[in-house]
């Protein structure tokens, strides 16, 4: 009886601990727990107008986090998806309203352009071997001086309604930038898990000198990396413009923040070679509900970016024990 007794218990103790192994566990865990929290102290977080709000919230930002956890899965980072967003929605504003280019090609423009920002960097760091920290930092305030020079810190307006059902449209009742949200997920999650680009891109991010002996073309993996970081933060800044009706000078300007911690909450680590697009969507989606919640429980705004800063080294520490730990 003992031993039919132990056979039994065996099989969920291993599902527990091939649980627990999974990256995105501990973000899951907690994303569950802070939406009992603030279910019980208010009563309209699950509220299906509330629940539609922090989905589409988390989209944007989730977008860039997406692109974000590329780069970083590299080794690298990129300080300008922000200011890529914004200088993105205003040129693909510009062009749906100076230049009568149709709203249905705006989207696929505005990514070419992101693509083309996220490849400066990657020139820079794949090309030339420049520390991606500083090419970012410094094409960050390159990108949002010239988002202020070609508006003159106005905003680009009306946007008209043929464009706005992608930022502010439903498919089946689902917001049009949360569906866009988890489709490029699942795209990544396939490229990432079927394909050699996405094999390399793990192996880049474990061992750079192994992947070179191995005939990986790093250089190449390294730099589509970028690009592809400035086409998601270009993708979600023209769904925000949509969403709102103009092109903000202001866009991005608070994203960076939340796609590196939403990205290291999903598992991403800071060192590469390791990370998880789920956990990027569940890291995203948590960040959204706890702003939220803070609104609702009528927390001030300014402690709402100490939450934010606490989340990050929060992030960093875990981390931080996850490398020490494998």
């Amino acid at each position: 009886m003992k031993s039919t007794s132990s056979t039994a218990k065996r099989p969920s103790t291993i599902s527990l601990a091939r649980f627990w192994q999974w990256e995105a566990s501990g973000i899951l865990v907690a994303l569950v727990a802070l939406i009992a929290l603030l279910a019980i102290m208010t009563d309209s977080f699950l509220s299906a107008y509330n629940i539609s709000t922090v989905a589409r919230q988390a989209a944007f930002v989730g977008l860039v986090a997406l692109g974000q956890t590329l780069v970083l899965m590299v080794g690298g980072i990129d300080l300008s998806v922000g200011a890529a967003a914004g200088l993105s929605a205003i040129v693909g504003s510009i062009a749906l309203t100076q230049w009568g280019i149709h709203p249905w090609l705006i989207i696929p423009l505005t990514m070419c352009f992101g693509l083309l920002l996220g490849s400066i960097n990657g020139i820079f760091v794949a090309g030339l071997g420049l520390n991606p920290f500083i090419v970012t930092l410094a094409t960050w305030e390159i990108f949002a001086g010239l988002t202020l020079v070609i508006t003159g810190g106005y905003p680009v307006r009306p946007l008209g309604e043929a464009f706005g059902i992608f930022g502010k449209g439903a498919i089946f009742g689902v917001p049009a930038p949360v569906v866009i949200f988890l489709v490029s997920g699942m795209i990544l999650i396939w490229v990432l898990r079927q394909t050699r680009f996405g094999r390399n891109i793990f192996a880049l991010g474990g061992n750079r000198d192994a992947a070179v002996l191995a005939g990986i073309r790093v250089r190449w993996v390294e730099f589509a990396t970028f690009a592809l970081a400035g086409m998601f933060a270009a993708l979600a800044g023209i769904l925000y413009a949509s969403r709102m009706d103009a092109g903000q000078p202001s866009v991005g300007e608070g994203w960076l923040m939340g796609a590196i911690t939403a990205a290291i909450l999903g598992g991403t680590s800071l060192r590469g070679g390791q990370g998880s697009i789920i956990g990027t969507i569940l890291g995203a989606l948590l960040l959204a509900a706890l702003a939220n919640g803070t609104v609702l429980l009528n927390v001030s705004g300014f402690w709402q970016r100490v939450i934010v800063g606490l989340v990050v080294l929060v992030a960093v520490l875990v981390d931080l024990l996850r490398r020490r730990g494998n």
